[in-house]
């Protein structure tokens, strides 16, 4: 009986095979790391609390990048990075040189920031909110060049290491993320239930070499890692669960890619054991996904992206302005003076901006990649309108702010009105943003279906 059950097992085997479904020529797949961990004390990004530059290291901070090749020799990589978030202009120039020398397009290249609070500021990010000075911004100046060559030289390095390989794909669950707009922290140990909304999903994709041995794990999860606030630098609780699987797996590189976390965080927070109990929360639910059944995808890949036009609201009056500069906060007073110097000299000032919205087909796996600190209702209504097995990315490509739903941008708050001050930005996002945003998904995601 025991033989019998074994001849079964081992046909049932031979049909799930990528060769007997018609896939002799697979997925090819490269990896590549590099330490993205400043060498000098540096300021560090997220808070605007924080009084001076960074001192020392809780753990590396890392860049990785999945190429991906398909049955056609189609290519597309993706970069997950230890880092606040890749500024538009930054995120430009490294895309542009990809282009020039590794023939890739924007629809092929995903740069993604796990949004970190303990990672170096970058240029040209959120000027308003670090009090730095001369020297400290030559600094960041300099560091943020080194890595957009560290972010390319990996890029090819992955696309060089590609080698047969099958991929698989499968969702996981975690619930340590607690919607800040619904529950409050200070209280929070007083509640019984939380409120939501929330998304706990945990979108893993899993990477065998063609000996059967697991390569590569790529997570994801929404939730702001904010659990630190010190001066180490960190990849806060997503660096600490890419640890625990390196260590659970030696040889396999981790790679953690942020969801729509912009009103998502971790709670309770503010300790080193918690980001670090977080990690292993995390860690654990992508070890059941890769413990269990998942589904072999097909070595086909499809890409799109486009940028569409978000406007903004006007700007504030003067005698707003002149009220704002008064502000006790320091980002308000900072952002309310360069608004109003702005103003005096008659300055153009950005009506809309170009935002980023992207598509892969990887098999029948969708992912949507959105640039900003999206809030969660997005990844909620695209999947219930493309499946609730598609995942979502936040933060990629370019984090030019929040971007609030509909619900958020009426009620105001940090998320739907005074971030964008933070971020630099000349107001807020005007109504309809949501409306356009999802129309863009479903538009890209009619393209790759009718594509070939």
């Amino acid at each position: 009986m025991r033989s019998r059950l074994s001849i079964i097992g081992a046909i049932a085997l031979l049909l799930l095979s990528p060769a007997s479904v018609g896939w002799a020529q697979g997925w090819k797949v490269g990896i590549a790391r590099t330490i993205i961990t400043p060498k000098q004390p540096i300021w560090l990004g997220g808070y605007a609390s924080r009084t001076h530059v960074s001192d020392g290291k809780l753990h590396d901070l890392w860049a990785k990048a999945l190429a991906l090749e398909d049955a056609s020799g189609k290519r597309a990589v993706l970069v997950t990075t230890d880092l606040l978030g890749f500024p538009k202009a930054m995120s430009d120039r490294i895309r542009d040189k990809v282009e020039k020398t590794e023939g890739l397009s924007r629809g092929q290249i995903i740069l993604n920031s796990s949004h970190t609070h303990s990672g170096p500021v970058l240029e040209n990010a959120l000027v308003d909110v670090y009090p730095m000075n001369e020297e400290q911004q030559a600094q960041v100046g300099l560091y943020s060049k080194q890595l957009e060559e560290q972010i390319v030289a990996l890029i090819r390095q992955a696309i060089w290491q590609l080698e047969p390989a099958d991929v698989y794909a499968g969702t996981g669950v975690t619930r340590f993320q607690v919607n800040r707009r619904s529950n409050k922290e200070a209280t929070l140990s007083e509640q019984i239930a939380l409120n939501g909304p929330n998304d706990f999903a945990v979108p893993v994709l899993k990477v065998l070499d063609k000996t059967g041995r697991l390569k590569a794990l790529t997570f994801g999860y929404a939730c702001h890692p904010t659990v630190l606030d010190l001066y180490q630098c960190s990849g806060d609780y997503a660096g600490f669960a890419q640890l625990e699987l390196e260590q659970a797996y030696p040889g396999v590189t981790a790679l953690f890619f942020q969801g729509t976390a912009g009103d998502l965080n971790p709670l309770p927070r503010r300790t080193i054991p918690l980001a670090q109990q977080y990690g292993r929360e995390l860690a654990a639910a992508v070890q059941r996904i890769v413990d269990e059944p998942m589904r072999l995808l097909s070595p086909t890949l499809k890409t799109a992206y486009t940028e569409i036009d978000l406007p903004f609201a006007p700007l504030p009056t003067d005698a707003e302005l002149i009220n704002l500069m008064a502000s006790k906060e320091g980002y308000v007073q900072r952002w309310a003076t360069r608004m109003q110097v702005a103003r005096k000299r008659n300055e153009p000032v950005r009506s809309s901006y170009p935002y980023p919205v992207q598509l892969w087909q990887i098999g029948n796996q969708l992912l949507i990649s959105l640039g900003g600190e999206v809030v969660v209702e997005y990844a909620l209504e695209i999947k219930k309108r493309l499946g609730h097995n598609v995942f979502v990315m936040g933060y990629s490509n370019d984090v030019m702010g929040y971007i609030p739903s509909e619900t958020v941008l009426r009620e105001g708050g940090y998320e739907g009105d005074s971030s964008q001050m933070v971020y630099g930005l000349p107001g807020r996002w005007t109504p309809g943003l949501q409306a356009k945003i999802l129309t863009a998904v479903e538009s890209l995601n009619q393209q790759l279906t009718s594509s070939k």
